[in-house]
């Protein structure tokens, strides 16, 4: 029997208690305003002017800003304080939306895709850490994972709706925005901005954190020490060839994958009737997320077929993914796109568990932080690299010709991976 308490929300503190709704609404309102803008701005994009190589090229802006800015400010948190980096990650959303509504020209808009990438940056693992860190003062001998799961609960709530709604908003709205001179897509850039303020307001006076001293080298060591971590991590990963296979095939993955989830609404528009597809859209991004936590559900039940090799699991998931990719790029009506989209939703989520498996096994817990750090590096580039190639290919031939080129970067995927399992196998014997 655990030493821990198990959990009940009603034995739980009633400051407990209140800490989980503070965060459970400060999650739903963050992914809503985040959802808000993320169902259509391939089409606002599209709407202003750009074409795929441009759209391409500005989410390669944003990946490589993130890229860039994880490593450097991933202590700063700790440093001086949870609750100030995330309100300066809100103050850089917000200028990336107002510099959004404010410009149809590439060069700003690429200022505000960099804006996204610094915002999402400084996001990484604030709140989470105030989260766990707070529950367990105020209920030290209970099990957090129920109340880390009510929190990713509102968190995926969040952003179904605001996806949805930022689908419905330019069908309702649109024609009147247009008729004042703004883009039918201005209207959830600015209803994002909105609830982002209100993110901002709730942050600033229902999240409470005492006061850490300012360290004003903090920053500084940050980026001072990102050439240490990078080499540490490639290291660790040279010494590790079971590192190298896995990262490698991750990198071609999401240069396959990645594509997909920015471009697929400028290509399954044209298929929808034009008075309600943009909520079409919405919904089927909210779907999209929603298939993607099934899958993840389902992954241990798929490791359960596959005796737990992991390595094989995630081969055949990347096998079955190439083939339903290749089909995705294949279909021309609405019906057969959205069945294949959500088959290959799911299938991306039954491939994140055992990725992550693979490389914690690999890794000792005095290496675990710097080689999560090199994997999000690495997912970063491959995502970056991808989109730049699918966007070019797209422009000049057709988006489901940048589709199945991507498909055969999955197939490399697999290859390497069939290699790391045979690795792993012959490891354990």
């Amino acid at each position: 029997m655990t030493t821990e308490n198990a959990f009940f929300t009603a034995a739980l503190s009633v400051p407990a208690r209140r800490h989980i709704r503070v965060f459970q609404l400060h999650q739903f309102l963050d992914r809503f305003a985040m959802g808000l803008t993320v169902a259509v701005v391939a089409l606002a994009l599209t709407n202003r002017g750009m074409d795929l190589f441009q759209i391409s090229l500005l989410f390669g802006i944003y990946s490589f800003t993130t890229m860039t800015m994880e490593l450097p400010f991933g202590g700063l948190a700790d440093n001086i304080g949870r609750k100030p980096v995330f309100l300066a990650a809100v103050i850089a959303s917000m200028i990336s939306l107002a510099l959004f509504l404010s410009t149809r020209d590439f060069c700003v808009l690429a200022l505000s895709f960099a804006f996204i990438g610094f915002g999402r940056a400084l996001r990484s693992g604030t709140l989470d850490a105030w989260f766990v860190e707070t529950f367990r003062t105020y209920a030290p001998n209970v099990d957090i994972q129920p109340a880390l799961a009510k929190a990713q609960w509102a968190n995926a709530m969040g952003l179904a709706m605001g996806a949805v709604s930022g689908g419905l908003l330019p069908d309702l709205l649109g024609p009147m925005a247009e008729r004042q001179g703004f883009g039918a897509y201005d209207v959830s850039y600015a209803a994002s901005f909105a609830v982002m303020s209100g993110v901002f307001i709730y942050t600033l006076f229902a999240i409470a954190e005492e006061p850490r001293p300012l360290n004003p080298h903090a920053l500084k060591q940050g980026f001072t020490s990102v050439p240490l971590v990078i080499r540490e991590a490639g290291l660790l990963a040279l010494r590790h060839p079971a590192l190298s296979l896995l990262l490698a095939a991750l990198v071609f993955s999401l240069m396959a994958t990645n594509p997909i989830e920015v471009i697929w609404p400028t290509h399954a528009k044209p298929m929808l009737d034009e008075g309600y597809a943009n909520t079409i859209i919405g919904v089927l991004t909210a779907a999209y997320f929603f298939s993607i936590a099934v899958g993840a559900s389902l992954s241990p039940f798929i490791s359960h077929i596959f005796r737990r090799r992991h390595a094989t699991t995630l081969a055949v998931s990347f096998a079955c993914l190439a083939t339903i990719q290749i089909t995705l790029a294949l279909q021309g009506s609405v019906i057969g796109f959205v069945t294949v989209f959500i088959l290959y939703s799911v299938f991306l989520g039954i491939s994140e568990t055992p990725a992550s498996n693979i490389l914690h096994r690999c890794v000792e817990d005095s290496q675990r932080s710097t080689m999560l750090s090199l994997k999000s590096l690495m997912q970063q580039l491959g995502a970056a690299l991808g989109l730049i190639l699918a966007g070019a290919v797209a422009e000049i031939y057709s988006t489901p010709t940048a589709w199945m080129l991507g498909a055969v970067f999955l197939i490399i995927s697999v290859s390497l991976l069939c290699i790391l399992a045979r690795r792993i196998t012959s490891e354990t014997e």
